[in-house]
């Protein structure tokens, strides 16, 4: 019987207006920087996708906000140079330290339209409700402006707990702080690796929320015991039922 479900934020709860690399571009452009929109998206995925997972085991708390900052400086500043456009900055610190103050308010996000009916829908059936990701210490101040914060007992991210997710400890450490069963908790996000096998390993149930409807090669991938895989769409069609009376 599922008692609480975990989500992903980014790509799950939210995402951000139009593109990262439209977002980047604005901004570039702001400081004298022209840029091609599409061709900086681009190498923002590729220089994220290089780029070792956030998360700073053995770091005391107060360290790790300055360590996601660097992180994302240096995937940022890798993206600009992928593109190009990097020499062409005067002061490419100044650039990005409001490039990631600005990721940290509502601005650049949008919630999925529906993200809000199903939240109300499960805590009207008595779910406890979470967040498991792999964002940084800013997902507190982004949840709380884009008024989702309120829905959630406990927000667990990768950089606090020193592993990310398709690790099976990020989940670990969020069950303990429920102090539930892992077989009573279904973990919904976007991402297959991550979310869906991280959850399953972990030994949770899992949803794959694939937004971008995208394919996958049944025939490649090692799934636990070669079991379905549950896939949605949307939220508004994944329904759990209500625990007896």
């Amino acid at each position: 019987m599922t008692k609480i479900i975990f989500l992903d934020a980014a790509g799950t709860l939210f995402d951000v207006r139009g593109s990262v690399g439209e977002v980047y571009r604005q901004l570039a452009n702001s400081f004298g920087v022209a840029v091609n929109s599409e061709e900086l998206n681009t190498a923002f995925f590729q220089s994220f996708a290089d780029s070792s997972p956030m998360a700073f085991p053995g770091i005391e708390l107060a360290k790790i906000p300055q360590l996601e900052f660097e992180w994302w400086l240096a995937v940022s500043a890798k993206a600009f140079q992928i593109a190009g456009v990097f020499d062409e900055f005067s002061d490419f610190p100044k650039f990005f330290a409001e490039l990631y103050a600005y990721f940290a308010t509502a601005e650049p996000w949008f919630v999925y339209p529906d993200v809000l009916p199903a939240l109300n829908r499960w805590q009207k059936q008595g779910l406890e409700l979470a967040v498991v990701s792999n964002f940084d210490s800013r997902l507190y101040a982004v949840l709380k402006s884009l008024d989702l914060a309120e829905y959630f007992s406990s927000v667990t991210i990768s950089t606090e707990v020193g592993a990310a997710k398709p690790d099976s400890q990020i989940f670990t450490v969020a069950l303990q702080k429920h102090n539930c069963l892992a077989e009573n908790v279904l973990h919904i996000g976007d991402s297959f690796k991550a979310d869906y096998c991280g959850a399953t390993n972990a030994g949770l149930n899992a949803v794959w929320l694939n937004r971008q409807q995208e394919i996958l090669d049944l025939g490649k991938l090692d799934l636990i015991n070669s079991q379905k895989i549950e896939e949605f769409y949307s939220l508004d069609f994944i329904s759990i039922p209500a625990a007896p009376e």
